[in-house]
């Protein structure tokens, strides 16, 4: 029987148990830095699958690495486990974890024989905080030879474009007065916001197609008889590279001082979490992906071969600047349902949802038997 068969055939084996934490997932969301069961529970199946876990991890409460193989290159499959606010999994990250430990626990059998050690690595916050920056920063990826993960998403692309971004937190400070009776005491921050709103979209017109800014006012006061001394505002700028996102930053910052400046508030600004690189897919697990994929039941599309479509934006994209990746979208047949919306994360319990976990799981874990059967270490590096 040959290596791939044998993974497939484990794979099968942990198959229904990752479809109950998938589905375990979607009832009980955890979001960024408190997916303190889900992690657990990540850690109790791999642990059970043959995998040494240390737990917690890299000084993150909820990060963990699970490590199999006594010698040889080391391969990293990121599990990210994070919900979004109010609407859940709608990011599909039940799919995204349980096809990376799917995709480890199909691999231990022969990890010895492929002459790698393997991690799968659990990935806390990657929505807006940048879980895996952190676990960049504490050596998590050092020495790696490569590194992937797989995302549900309306479209199946083995090379997707992600965008450079950055979190920002604005607060305008004014002073409070009678909206009626004194109005002319009052400082209003909430003309700040809006003004502030104002100036973005009017320098929207000046960037460049694939940029992106966009925010909502978060505090807008307590009455409408109360000018307001306080508002609240938080937005992402999003560009295709990280040069790019440096050149455009400045200019929407601009935009807050000017409203600032007119309406007389104060201004306080603050960086929340930490910024997102743009995404960098190595042209050999691209290749190896695309293969194995198809060999899965799954046919990949290239960015080259399909019309321009707008992104988002991933910590992955910092781990592709530091290790050869790749972050491969798995199609769920839902369009027009998309990722944050929360029919979306009801789709990921759908037949086409287990689908994806199961043709993520094994095109990462023979990509991996490629990289390691044809020696491919050295190209990684090239490419």
């Amino acid at each position: 029987m040959d290596t791939k068969q044998r993974t497939q055939d484990e794979f099968i084996r942990h198959e229904p148990a990752l479809r109950e934490l998938s589905k375990w997932m979607y009832a009980n969301p955890e979001v960024g830095h408190a997916e303190y069961e889900t992690s657990r529970r990540y850690v109790e199946m791999l642990s059970a699958g043959g995998f040494a876990a240390e737990y917690p991890a890299y000084g993150l409460d909820t990060a963990f690495a699970a490590r199999i193989g006594s010698s040889g290159p080391e391969v990293i499959i990121c599990a990210e486990m994070d919900a979004l606010p109010e609407v859940g999994h709608a990011c599909g990250h039940n799919i995204i974890g349980t096809a990376a430990i799917g995709a480890g626990l199909a691999l231990v059998p022969i990890v010895e024989d492929l002459g790698i050690r393997l991690t799968v690595l659990g990935t806390p916050a990657e929505e807006a905080y940048g879980g895996k920056v952190d676990l960049i920063r504490a050596g998590a990826f050092e020495g790696a030879a490569a590194a992937m993960m797989v995302h549900p998403a309306t479209r199946d692309l083995v090379d997707p474009e992600f965008l450079a971004v950055a979190h920002t937190d604005i607060e305008f400070f004014g002073h409070e007065s009678h909206a009626s009776g004194a109005p002319d005491l009052g400082i209003n921050a909430l003309d700040a916001a809006v003004q502030a709103y104002v100036n973005v979209s009017t320098l929207r017109q000046q960037l460049k197609d694939s940029d992106r800014v966009h925010g909502i006012i978060t505090d807008g006061g307590a009455a409408p008889n109360i000018i307001p001394g306080r508002t609240a505002m938080s937005w992402y700028v999003r560009a295709a590279t990280d040069d790019r996102l440096d050149e455009i930053y400045p200019k929407v910052m601009q935009c807050f001082e000017a409203a600032a400046l007119a309406t007389g508030c104060r201004l306080e600004t603050s960086e929340m979490g930490h910024r997102y690189k743009d995404m960098v897919s190595n042209p050999v697990l691209v290749d190896l992906y695309q293969a194995n994929s198809l060999r899965a039941g799954r046919k990949m599309n290239r960015l080259v071969d399909i019309a321009p479509e707008t992104s988002g934006s991933t910590d992955m994209g910092n781990v592709s600047h530091e290790v050869p990746s790749i972050h491969p979208v798995l199609d769920l047949h839902c369009h027009p349902i998309v990722n944050h919306q929360k029919e979306f994360a009801t789709h990921t319990l759908s037949g086409e949802g287990e689908q994806a976990i199961s043709d993520g799981a094994l095109a990462m874990a023979w990509t991996i038997i490629d990289l390691a059967e044809g020696d491919r270490w050295d190209e990684l590096a090239q490419g």
